[in-house]
């Protein structure tokens, strides 16, 4: 039995690497801001550690006796500057790391993270990696992974008021999309088996490229709107509807970056997809959950 810490615990792939962390017979620590929603976690035998990142006492006790971590840096959508703030949490993770002799670390990354400009919201992954690379003796292991295919389910109130899906990325273009639990299950693999070295990167790329045409095609037919488009946004209009949604101005301008990286092709430049590299859940499987979570709030 092994002692895990895990960042973001309640979030998209940090719950369901907790309980299978949990159901392998380990002791987890979970790290969040807001205990409620780690109730289930509780139930099956979480620590739940509700605090600030930034406060250095929270953080060594939280990690104080642990044997690996998974670090999933929080996403600051009100933040001044986006990237900063990542990169603060990043140094006071990785010094709760260092004070507790943790040897094994897993990182949520991103494809676009060996880039040292140009990448919007993936500039403070990238910090994140070399920060956690410096520390000698530390084992890590940086899963970039792919667009997460939850983000889709963003469209939900946008199809219920327009009729449509929306978004900066152009339609035809293909790119790769993960699912979470996909991610999730390779952080486990790693963790459970603490049997890598050194500094090194796994890549998460889900089961195909696809695009927002695409998506709009397979969930239309599934939601019964068998004509639903995907309609590109402007900047300007991009900015106007994260604006009303209460992002701030440095998040949306990151995430709008990193987007022309997508519309541009550069992205799928960033990986092979090879078979340690593919992961099951394909978007057609995927559809199942969105078609699920638009039925119930209907």
């Amino acid at each position: 039995m092994h002692t895990y810490v895990i960042t973001g615990g309640t979030g998209k792939t940090g719950r369901e690497l907790s309980l299978g962390l949990l159901k392998k017979g380990n002791k987890v620590r979970v790290i969040c801001r807001n205990p409620d929603r780690a109730e289930e976690l509780k139930r099956e035998g979480a620590e739940i550690c509700a605090g600030n990142i930034g406060d250095e006492l929270f953080m060594k006790m939280a990690f104080q006796g642990a044997d690996a971590a998974y670090v999933v840096l929080p996403m600051d959508v009100f933040a001044i500057d986006y990237t900063v703030a990542q990169v603060t949490h990043a140094y006071a993770i990785r010094k709760a790391v260092v004070e507790a002799g943790i040897k094994f670390v897993v990182t949520l990354s991103s494809v676009g993270a060996h880039l040292d400009e140009g990448n919007g919201v993936v500039m403070g992954l990238h910090e994140m990696e070399e920060l956690f690379n410096q520390v000698t003796d530390l084992n890590v292991k940086h899963i970039r992974a792919a667009y997460f295919m939850e983000n889709t389910l963003k469209q939900i109130p946008i199809i219920k008021q327009k009729g449509i899906m929306e978004g900066p990325e152009k339609g035809n273009v293909k790119f790769a999309m993960v699912a979470a639990k996909d991610i999730a299950a390779l952080a486990l693999r790693y963790l459970h088996k603490l049997d890598f070295f050194g500094k090194s990167i796994a890549y998460a790329l889900g089961q195909r490229d696809v695009s927002y045409d695409e998506i709009a095609t397979i969930y239309g037919s599934l939601i019964g709107l068998p004509d639903l488009k995907y309609v590109q946004l402007s900047q300007e209009e991009f900015l106007l509807s994260m604006s009303q949604i209460g992002m701030g101005r440095s998040a949306i301008d990151k995430f709008y970056e990193y987007t022309q990286l997508i519309n541009n092709a550069k992205v799928s430049g960033f990986y092979q997809r090879t078979p340690g590299r593919k992961t099951p859940t394909s978007i057609e499987s995927f559809a199942l959950v969105f078609k699920e979570r638009y039925e119930r709030e209907a």
